[in-house]
């Protein structure tokens, strides 16, 4: 099964927990604060992807076998739970709504459609591989390294997150072979078909262009009473960016 971190409820009510899935390169622990401030009234897991973090390695990488993980986590959870799922992480929590919809509640898609798109994130690989471990003592080290390739400093920390410095030298908690190799499927999307009709957000950045407005209809024929919020001033890594406002948008759609 693959690895979780738990955040227990503060107050615990009847609410279902809240199952939060990263996207491409993160980590449970990505979400750490987000995480413990949604567990004011229901406990919060959030997964390690295959591939990811301390999960296992697979040398498939697509959505139905992520949507397959995703499912024993929440079998082992009671059997169902509200959802949010983040970029890659978005597209696998959507298959899993398609096709066993039965274990969601509510859905939210932060930033992602369910569509195939054209651009390819390997030169991210390319980056993470360019720095020489075996120099390596600490993230600033990796970091200063890492900014000759990579300029965005939110971007450059939210990688460093998975090189692990508990090991000599520091190692990448990434399978970056595999997910290089099954990159056309991860940026890609199976035409899954079929029909979730839970209450379902779509939460994007503003100055994102992952969900245009032409991708409107086919999320309807998907998620036919899918809502839309956009959160301003953020772009891509919307929960990131904009923390406070995320966490406020979830919380006021999964208690509504």
């Amino acid at each position: 099964m693959l690895a979780t971190i738990h955040h227990p409820a503060t107050t615990p009510s009847d609410a279902l927990p809240l199952l939060i899935v990263h996207g491409l390169y993160g980590s449970a622990r990505n979400w750490g604060v987000i995480a413990r401030r949604l567990a004011d009234i229901r406990d919060v897991w959030a997964v390690d992807q295959r591939n990811h973090g301390s999960s296992p390695r697979n040398p498939t990488h697509d959505y139905p076998a992520m949507a397959k993980d995703i499912a024993e986590v929440i079998d082992h959870l009671g059997g169902k739970v509200d959802l949010l799922g983040h970029s890659m992480g978005g597209k696998a929590a959507m298959q899993l709504a398609l096709t066993q919809p039965e274990k969601i509640r509510r859905l939210i898609v932060a930033d992602i459609a369910p569509v195939a798109y054209d651009h390819d994130q390997t030169r991210h690989i390319h980056a993470m591989r360019s720095l020489d471990l075996e120099t390596l003592t600490n993230r600033a080290e990796a970091d200063a390294a890492l900014a000759t390739m990579v300029d965005n400093p939110t971007l450059r920390s939210f990688f460093l997150q998975s090189l692990d410095f508990k090991t000599k030298p520091p190692q990448w908690k990434l399978n970056l072979d595999v997910l290089e190799a099954e990159m056309p499927k991860i940026v890609g999307w199976p035409g899954t078909q079929g029909q979730f009709d839970g209450p379902t957000l779509f939460l994007t950045g503003a100055e994102s262009t992952y969900v245009r407005p032409e991708y409107r209809e086919q999320i309807r024929s998907l998620f036919p009473v899918a809502r839309f919020a956009k959160i301003p001033g953020a772009g891509h890594w919307l929960h990131a960016e904009k923390p406070r406002e995320f966490e406020e948008t979830v919380r006021v759609f999964l208690t509504a």
